[in-house]
């Protein structure tokens, strides 16, 4: 058996007197990456923690130098 399929048909912009939609889209490209990545952030930080021995301190205070010494190209 043939199946047909019945069109539904809506009035154009010019019928309905409404203005065509010409927005255009406005998605916004992702940004650039500035700066050191988070695995590289981690890893100095790291870094900064096993220099220190292993002794307990502040994390917080480690990333935050490990993003300004990779921020300024140092390490």
């Amino acid at each position: 058996m043939a199946r047909t399929s019945a069109k539904t048909t809506t009035p154009s912009d010019k019928e309905t007197g409404k203005a065509p939609n010409t927005t255009p889209s406005t998605a916004a490209p992702a940004p650039a990456r500035t700066g050191p990545a988070h695995e590289q952030i981690a890893r100095r930080a790291y870094e900064i923690f096993l220099a220190r021995g292993g002794q307990p301190g502040n994390p917080e205070h480690d990333w935050h130098q490990a993003e300004r010494e990779l921020a300024l190209g140092r390490q």
